[in-house]
């Protein structure tokens, strides 16, 4: 009972940690989504494995001081930091040092997940004395603790420049005066969306814009002479601010819920079972593999949020065409594990792992931008109520009922087939087990299956926001 309320404290915390940094970061950061995303979710993932590098370093082989640690080190941190974090503007400014700043920030991700890599194996294939353990650990800390270079030189060093204002959305061309005429021009905007063509939105943004405002001058006109009958808006449109309760009834919103689901549900099942799947394949050290997934689960949330950030400022594609990319990538590594192919746990371990954390770097970022930052918590942490769904659905129902199945079935051609001996059951401490690429075949098929529904769902997110994005950053895609 005990650990049933350690983890569910436990649990509930991290949410708060989540949702508390994802927000403030996003809102200071809101022209750089992606990679303030990738890199907060890539940090997030590593830091088991960072806290038991640490835990190594200063208290092994003490478990209770493991505990104590965990318990009180991340609390102490936070309330030392909280002081410090405050809303910057970032809406209204943009550095021209931001772009080397995140790419610096890359580099060190990079590298701290080779060296966090290189470690394991290390510690796995070679006993190392204590010594070195803590000259890794202090090594280690000095690689997190390196991005704070950035602010330091910021503040201090370089010299000082006004920042650049930039606004998300394009400024209305003239502000009028009465409340009651910004009301009508809210509502004449609204009937605009509703009668452009689509050919407007692939024009360039100068041509677009005067276009829009030749549709807006005539609709003014034809609401004058009462020709038109100007329609109420309803609610926010896409890319303003929605509560989670307008989100809710929004298509948009259930189809990105949808194919989280099943890309994200699909690759909790390989890490959640990965254990089983190694032994099932004949490898007694799982160790490895788990490192392996999660490092390549940290690279593909901080590679995620530069990939897709990428694609949107050269291309102003949708953000969402980078989680239709790795559901790809999710279903090539599924689909090699049930063909049988040469190395097959190295190329699922790696893919998985890729588009799996590439998920959560994409997917917060692009609900930022379709639905806003006003609630961003809350859609944020309804989004997340996608991965104990998919692992609930694929690893309880699907993955579990498969091995059992083809457990008892190898179990019963092992028996005796002789006299009263065949229907022997299991003993109490008898487990049923299987063995070969067959116990998990069927459900990695079944799951590649599922990543190609969701990447369809995508693209179908895609073509329907498109025009958003070509407004966010004044291009369109061709």
């Amino acid at each position: 009972m005990q650990l049933c309320v350690a983890i569910f404290v436990g649990t509930n915390g991290e949410t708060y940690y989540n949702t508390a940094s994802l927000v403030s970061c996003v809102q200071n950061f809101p022209r750089s989504r992606g990679p303030v995303v990738g890199i907060l979710k890539g940090f997030a993932g590593l830091s088991g494995a960072i806290l038991t590098q640490v835990y190594a370093m200063i208290n092994y082989p003490n478990e209770a001081a493991l505990i104590f640690m965990v318990a009180v080190g991340p609390s102490i941190i936070v309330i030392a930091l909280m002081f410090i974090i405050r809303p910057v503007g970032g809406h209204k400014q943009v550095r021209p040092s931001d772009g080397s700043s995140f790419l610096f920030t890359y580099s060190i991700c990079i590298i701290l997940a080779a060296y966090l890599l290189g470690v394991l194996v290390l510690e796995d294939l070679v006993g190392i004395n204590q010594t070195v353990v803590t000259l890794l650990g202090v090594l280690l800390i000095i690689l997190i603790l390196f991005p704070i270079i950035i602010p330091i030189l910021l503040v201090f060093a370089l010299e000082q420049s006004p920042p650049v204002k930039e606004n998300l959305l394009p400024k209305p061309e003239k502000q009028e005066a009465s409340s009651s005429e910004q009301d009508a021009e809210e509502i004449i905007l609204s009937e605009v969306e509703d009668e452009k063509t689509p050919e407007v939105d692939s024009l360039p943004a100068s041509e677009r814009q005067k276009r829009i405002a030749q549709l807006q001058a005539k609709l003014f006109q034809a609401a004058a002479e009462g020709a038109v009958r100007v329609k109420r808006k309803r609610g926010p449109r896409r890319g303003e601010d929605f509560t989670l309760l307008q989100a809710l009834i929004k298509a948009d919103f259930w189809l990105m819920f949808v194919s989280l689901v099943l890309a994200a549900g699909s690759g909790l099942t390989i890490i959640d079972n990965l254990g089983q799947i190694c032994q099932s394949l004949g490898y007694s050290n799982t160790n490895i593999f788990v490192s392996m997934i999660s490092i390549f689960n940290f690279l593909g949330r901080v590679g995620g949020g530069y990939f897709s950030e990428t694609i949107i400022r050269k291309y102003a594609f949708p953000r969402p065409v980078a989680m239709a990319v790795v559901q790809v990538i999710m279903a090539f590594g599924l689909l090699y594990y049930a063909l049988e192919g040469p190395g097959q746990i190295y190329v699922t371990t790696v893919l998985t792992g890729l588009g799996y954390g590439a998920h959560w770097a994409i997917v917060p970022a692009s609900a930022s931008e379709l639905f806003g930052l006003k609630s961003f918590g809350a859609l944020y942490n309804f989004l997340t109520l996608a991965t104990p769904a998919g692992s609930l659905i694929f690893s309880e129902a699907i993955a579990s009922g498969i091995y059992d199945y083809y457990a008892e079935k190898q179990a019963s051609l092992r028996q005796p087939i002789s006299g009263s001996m065949i229907n022997i059951p299991l003993g109490d401490d008898d487990s049923l087990t299987c063995e070969g690429s067959i116990c998990y075949s069927l459900t990695c098929a079944l799951m590649s299956g599922l990543c190609i529904v969701a990447m369809v769902l995508s693209l179908i997110v895609v073509y329907r926001t498109r025009s958003v994005y070509a407004q966010l950053y004044g291009k369109s895609p061709t």
